[in-house]
């Protein structure tokens, strides 16, 4: 699945790093500790494929890695550059580029790397098969491969399929009130049933507190999941599988349940078998 319509990533992650702050940073870094189960990434190199607001590479950086980052979107690119001058300036074990995840050349010239990160990224492409399996060639032996995927709903992924590529079409002065309009719905049936229960501050914290899952903004990663274009989706058993035939063992999923990303951390532990 080609396509010409896609969504502005990299000028939303922008308008997202003017709201970056230091628990956002500390969140993001507690967040790949927890899912790779590590203290740190002290002489690990890190490759950050479609690296978005930056905020992960940064986190990777912090946690000691050497990290290179990359993403099709020069705004995104921008974003990355922008944190590694404010938080390590002439840096050379942070290196930033423009590339693509579809480009074979270019990603077989970065070599292989330890933490392979590719979080709710792939799924955009336009190519997401074709992505995974050129990403997972970057993975080293014993290397580990993080990847978030849209989970498959069937008839609902096909139609946040059609919402997309509406928002995608529409001039970008009613891109915010066409979000804000289209979940209202969601957010007031989550927060009459948070009040309800009795539990109404659980909705306001949702928005208050929304970093804590990781690190991000709630409004931004709405904006995102309404406008994101292109759009593809995978059970986390067709994943599994996939990436067993290509010589990686599933250490963790965390699956989603519905709408949003299913997580899956794997490790390299053998050649790819014959497809």
């Amino acid at each position: 699945m080609t396509t010409d319509l896609r969504f502005g990533f990299g000028e939303n992650w922008a308008r997202f790093l003017r709201h970056l702050t230091p628990s956002r940073i500390a969140t993001a870094e507690a967040s790949l500790r927890d899912m790779l189960g590590v203290r740190d990434l002290v002489g690990k190199t890190f490759l950050d494929v479609g690296c978005g607001s930056g905020l992960f590479s940064l986190a990777a950086r912090r946690l000691g890695a050497k990290v290179h980052s990359f993403d099709y979107d020069a705004h995104s690119v921008g974003c990355a550059e922008q944190l590694r001058a404010r938080y390590f300036p002439g840096d050379a074990a942070w290196t930033i580029e423009r590339g693509s995840a579809l480009d074979a050349e270019y990603l077989r010239s970065l070599g292989v790397f330890d933490v392979v990160y590719a979080w709710g990224v792939l799924h955009h492409t336009g190519e997401m098969w074709r992505a995974l399996d050129l990403v997972s060639e970057r993975v080293a032996a014993d290397g580990r491969l993080f990847i978030a995927i849209y989970n498959d709903q069937g008839t609902k992924s096909a139609f946040w399929r059609r919402v997309k590529q509406v928002y995608n079409r529409l001039p970008s002065v009613v891109h915010a009130p066409f979000v804000a309009g289209l979940m209202a719905p969601f957010e007031l049936r989550v927060l009459a049933k948070s009040v309800l229960s009795g539990h109404g501050e659980r909705y306001v914290r949702s928005w208050t507190h929304y970093e804590s899952a990781r690190g991000m903004s709630r409004w931004h990663d709405m904006v995102d999941w309404v406008g994101g274009y292109p759009f593809e989706v995978a059970t986390v058993a067709r994943l599994s599988e996939f990436h067993e035939q290509r010589g990686f063992r599933v250490d963790r999923v965390v699956p989603t349940g519905s709408l949003g990303c299913n997580e899956l951390v794997m490790t390299r532990v053998g050649a790819r078998q014959p497809s």
